[in-house]
């Protein structure tokens, strides 16, 4: 008699052919060639097989391990090995399967279109395709791209299995996550997997889960496509969440700039609680409840633009404190990307081909936040205290570290009241010249807003597109790291969470 019923037929006939057929399986995301999360996280296993049977999983390698039998319930086994060391390659076999893989540190790379953009498409694309068959210990697997209404236990369809990375393997592979997993790997010396899991075009809201929306109110929200809503999240994420990660980046907010903006400061970062719980219950608490999670500010799209939508949404991407991690959002990092503009990608400008240094800044964030190294510089600039100093018509900012400064005329911007309230996208900006900079203090002109007592806004690269490639104003003192933009009010309103401001 058949064990398949219509909710199996949601995910995959093919789990209910093995399971009603009697033959054992591992779940879709396993195969020869994958990386299991190393010690001292645990690895999950789990599969397909007939009700009541007892399932003998075998490691053999380096060291062996030979785990008691577990039994298959509901059509599905599962068993948890015990910490391997980073290195392989081991078998794994599972009854009638026998799978070879790597254990190394296992990160997630979500998103849209930007982390969709293909490793064909970056700058010096035709180099980095040749230089993969050096990183035979970078494993890249990709999942297809799938909706669903329901969350799904396993996934519909995989687009590309766990590889030994070549040349036309990576051809349609994120660049951003493969270029990601060769720097860790440079660094780490020792496996790496990555799992791609992203959808050009898409909001955040898709990859959430009902509760990660309930905590935002967007479930109620009159203008939500529910259609749209946790349909990523049920079909690309739910069914990886056996798995036992290192960490996930992400790379997206584009789609949010034109739908429910307001919100991102909020759903963005509810979703990246809901995905560290998730994935720690599922893994059985393996991956860590404070998964590292590292994110892409946006970069640019429209030069010359006045929306506001690409720095709200800049803003909004750490919580509004301008910086990560904060108090909102432990245990994150962010590459800064609006200095990476691409004029003349023939992909259209909202997708700048300069994946590298995206990559590279993420990297740096992972190592200082996921791996505890506390000697790399992976944080731009940002304010530390700003002051309005009476009887002079300029402001006062020291940075939190030393800095190297461009002279630029429009890049500070200033707001005036005399009611001291708030200033707003409503607000008239007016240029704040820069006039002196020092090791770690930029003086700007307030010219434009006398008395100085009448500055009560403070705002930096609040553009689109605020300035060329690599042609900030304020970098770290090394100039590789970008300052973060940011608007900071001298008298807050009410609702703004950050506690910055200036005197």
């Amino acid at each position: 008699m058949s064990l398949c019923t219509h909710a199996c037929v949601l995910y995959t006939l093919v789990s209910c052919y093995y399971a009603a057929g009697g033959i054992l399986r591992f779940a879709s995301y396993y195969g020869d060639h994958m990386v299991l999360q190393r010690s001292p996280e645990r690895a999950v296993l789990w599969g397909y097989g007939p009700d009541g049977a007892q399932v003998t999983i075998s490691l053999s390698g380096p060291v062996t391990q030979k785990p008691p039998p577990v039994v298959v319930t509901k059509g599905i086994w599962r068993l948890t090995l015990g910490p391997v060391e980073a290195g392989g390659p081991y078998n794994v076999t599972a009854a009638l399967e026998d799978t070879t893989v790597l254990f190394g540190d296992v990160w997630l790379c979500g998103g849209q279109s930007n982390m969709a953009f293909e490793t064909s498409q970056i700058f010096n694309a035709s180099e980095e395709l040749v230089l993969a068959v050096k990183y035979p210990h970078v494993r890249i697997f990709m999942a297809a791209l799938e909706l669903s209404t329901t969350e799904l236990t396993d996934l519909a369809r995989v687009e590309l299995p766990w590889s030994v990375p070549t040349a036309r393997d990576l051809f349609h592979f994120s660049a951003v996550c493969w270029l990601y997993g060769r720097y860790m790997y440079d660094t780490l010396k020792y496996p790496v997997g990555l799992v791609e899991s992203c959808w050009g075009g898409t909001p955040v809201e898709a990859w959430s889960s009902s509760r990660a929306l309930h905590q935002c109110a967007l479930l109620e929200a009159e203008d939500s496509p529910k259609r749209n809503d946790s349909v990523l999240w049920n079909a690309m994420v739910h069914p990886l969440l056996n798995m036992t990660l290192k960490g996930a980046i992400w790379y997206q907010g584009e789609d949010n700039t034109k739908y429910n903006q307001e919100k991102y400061s909020c759903s963005f970062p509810a979703m990246i609680d809901d995905w560290r719980k998730a994935f720690h219950e599922g893994s059985g608490g393996q991956t860590a409840s404070d998964l590292p999670f590292g994110f892409v500010q946006l970069s640019t799209f429209e030069k010359g633009s006045t929306d506001e939508g690409f720095p709200n949404i800049r803003w909004h991407q750490t919580a509004d404190y301008g910086f990560a991690p904060n108090p909102r959002m432990k245990k994150t990092f962010m590459a800064v990307a609006m200095d990476l503009p691409d004029e003349t990608s023939p992909f259209g400008t909202i997708h700048p081909r300069d994946k590298q240094d995206v990559a590279y800044r993420l990297m740096l964030g992972a190592r200082a936040v996921a791996y505890g190294e506390k000697d790399v510089a992976f944080q731009g600039p940002f304010p530390e205290q700003i002051l309005a100093i009476e009887g002079e018509a300029y402001l006062n900012i020291t940075f939190n570290q030393k800095i190297s400064v461009t002279p630029s005329k429009d890049i500070f911007q200033i707001c005036c009241s005399v009611a001291r309230a708030p200033c707003g996208h409503l607000s008239v900006w007016l240029p704040a010249p820069i006039v002196h900079w020092y090791p770690t203090v930029v003086q700007v002109s307030t010219s434009m807003c006398q008395p100085v007592e009448y500055v009560a806004g403070l705002q930096y690269a609040w553009e689109d597109w605020p300035c060329d490639f690599k042609a900030c104003p304020i970098y770290s003192d090394s100039g590789v790291l970008p300052a973060a933009p940011f608007r900071i009010n001298r008298w807050p309103a009410a609702e703004e969470s950050s506690g910055h401001g200036f005197y």
